[in-house]
């Protein structure tokens, strides 16, 4: 197994006096899919965040090849998730004003693309999850599984070296879940990408490369890698 790309040691994080983490750890490799698995309430997503930079913990730190993101700023962690890492939620959060096209290419913009070269490649990306035929429509005017494909091209329009999706499929059909896990995880292992799969569904989990069993704030045995 290749060294991990992203790492967290002893995470630990309460909300109040709720413990959500309670030395918590798990790593991922370059091109790996690691599915996060666990009941509702287990600290899964919690998990997630804490690796993705979005939450601090409470204890513990998070590597990312040689940089801490436990010692980053809000602005540097900030920059990192725009430009490094990519995200898939379980109800894609598009923006519903902005067509396909605009939300896959915004990431870009944001990035300080000019508009036709974002959207080319937006377009390319609308292609590789088979749905560039909805570039021009809204949000509102597709079907639960055809947005969360156009989610999972948002997500990997930046070529990211992280891709972090939490319950991608929870809002989906089992028939919609099975095409956007195929291709989520088929294009990331294409691009190298490192894939955290926050999911409670064994269905979905079977597309990893192996399991990280949370509970009661703890990953069942920290995975050593």
């Amino acid at each position: 197994m290749n060294e991990p790309l992203l790492r967290g040691v002893d995470l630990r994080k309460s909300f109040g006096q709720t413990p959500a983490l309670d030395g918590a750890g798990m790593g991922v490799a370059a091109g790996e899919v690691v599915a996060v698995m666990g009941p509702s309430g287990s600290g899964k997503s919690t998990l997630l965040h804490c690796l993705a930079g979005i939450v601090p913990p409470d204890g513990g730190t998070v590597s990312y090849g040689d940089r801490d993101l436990t010692a980053m700023s809000d602005k540097e962690r900030s920059a990192l998730r725009r430009s490094e890492f990519g995200f898939v939620f379980q109800f894609g959060q598009l923006v519903p004003e902005l067509s396909c096209i605009e939300n896959v290419a915004l990431p870009l913009r944001l990035g300080g693309a000019k508009r036709k070269a974002a959207e080319q490649a937006a377009r390319e990306w609308l292609a590789r999850l088979e749905v560039d035929q909805l570039a021009d429509k809204r949000p509102g005017e597709v079907s639960g599984g055809q947005g969360q494909r156009v989610a999972v091209a948002r997500a990997l329009v930046t070529r990211p070296r992280v891709v972090f999706a939490d319950e991608p499929t929870g809002a989906l059909d089992s028939l919609n879940g099975e095409q956007v896990m195929r291709l989520l995880t088929a294009t990331a292992r294409e691009t190298g990408a490192a894939v955290v799969l926050v999911t409670h569904e064994a269905r979905v989990a079977a597309y990893s490369d192996r399991e990280v069993i949370v509970r009661d704030g703890r990953t069942r045995e920290p995975v050593v890698i």
